[in-house]
């Protein structure tokens, strides 16, 4: 149980001294960017759930489920 409290502390640790280094570096985490994306992703995974439904399972190759691009997420600060 000790461990598990450790690891948890040293892990909030790495997160805040990393925010810090990323705002020294001219970096900013974009908080509201699954926010933004939420409405994007479920009107694509709803696209892909009505070609399933009309066309059939051959049709699950084209659907894009990946929703979430991981460089929009840390951005350079604007100026």
């Amino acid at each position: 149980m000790f461990h598990l409290i450790r690891f948890i502390i040293w892990l909030a640790g790495v997160l805040v001294v990393s925010y810090f280094v990323l705002s020294y570096f001219g970096y900013e985490v974009n908080q509201h960017y699954f926010d933004q994306s939420k409405a994007k992703c479920q009107e694509l995974i709803a696209q892909c759930q009505k070609n399933v439904i009309h066309k059939g399972v051959d049709d699950v190759k084209n659907c894009e489920y990946q929703c979430v691009n991981p460089s929009l997420i840390i951005q350079k600060k604007a100026k």
